[in-house]
């Protein structure tokens, strides 16, 4: 889809310092947008593609021998997904799913992304360094696991999601407000534990004035 150039463009991070000419001239570049609730792939297998986030919510999942959904991260605007190697691989069932509204998407096939790179080196630089930074996620995300009890993840947990989405946050008095996306079946098997004890954990937090999440905010007091 052509832009206006007098119009702002919504560029993924990647991007951010590509003039709108020439971001919106990328060899290969296309545009996708997905409403609500649709997926942008299901059960992917040898899929060809690698995604940028624009704008909106994505959740990415798997499903388990019974067919069972899971879901392993809630990706944001600048965030990437799909074939993130750089290889063709099997994503072995990994679905990819807007959330909450419709999401902007800019994506390449594999074999043009790995072109633009060869020809960009500050650009292959700066995708190497969001891999990493996405791999210290992982990694910080794994060490909660396995070092932390069930309460503790819980509260990293949701102060990661403070800092992550700071951008969005209102302050009104000594409380701060985030957008909430998550259920709490999502933040169970996010933090590796079952929905009853996220619900008793969240009900003990509020009893203990650290926050309240509803289902359209997380609410942080005493900040």
């Amino acid at each position: 889809m052509p832009y206006a150039l007098t119009e702002k463009i919504d560029k993924p991070t990647l991007f951010s310092e590509y003039a709108d000419e020439d971001y919106v001239q990328l060899n290969g570049l296309m545009h996708k947008e997905i409403g609500f609730g649709d997926y942008i792939y299901f059960e992917a297998h040898h899929h060809p593609n690698i995604y940028f986030i624009k704008t909106g919510l994505v959740r990415l999942g798997y499903l388990d021998a019974q067919g069972n959904k899971f879901v392993k991260d809630i990706l944001r605007p600048g965030d990437f997904f799909g074939q993130v190697s750089l290889q063709k691989e099997n994503l072995n069932g990994e679905f990819a799913q807007a959330v909450k509204s419709g999401v902007t998407l800019c994506y390449f096939t594999l074999n043009c992304f790995n072109n633009l790179l060869a020809n960009n080196p500050k650009l292959a630089m700066k995708y190497t360094s969001m891999s990493g930074f996405r791999i210290r996620r992982f990694e910080t995300r794994l060490n909660n696991l396995l070092r932390n009890d069930v309460k503790t993840r819980l509260k990293i947990f949701l102060d990661q999601l403070l800092v992550e989405v700071k951008d969005s946050a209102r302050r009104i008095g000594r409380e701060v407000r985030i957008p909430n996306y998550l259920t709490h079946e999502e933040v169970a098997q996010l933090i590796g534990t079952s929905r009853q004890t996220v619900t008793t954990l969240l009900n003990s937090f509020k009893e203990e004035n650290i926050c309240s999440f509803s289902r359209k905010e997380v609410c942080f007091f005493n900040q």
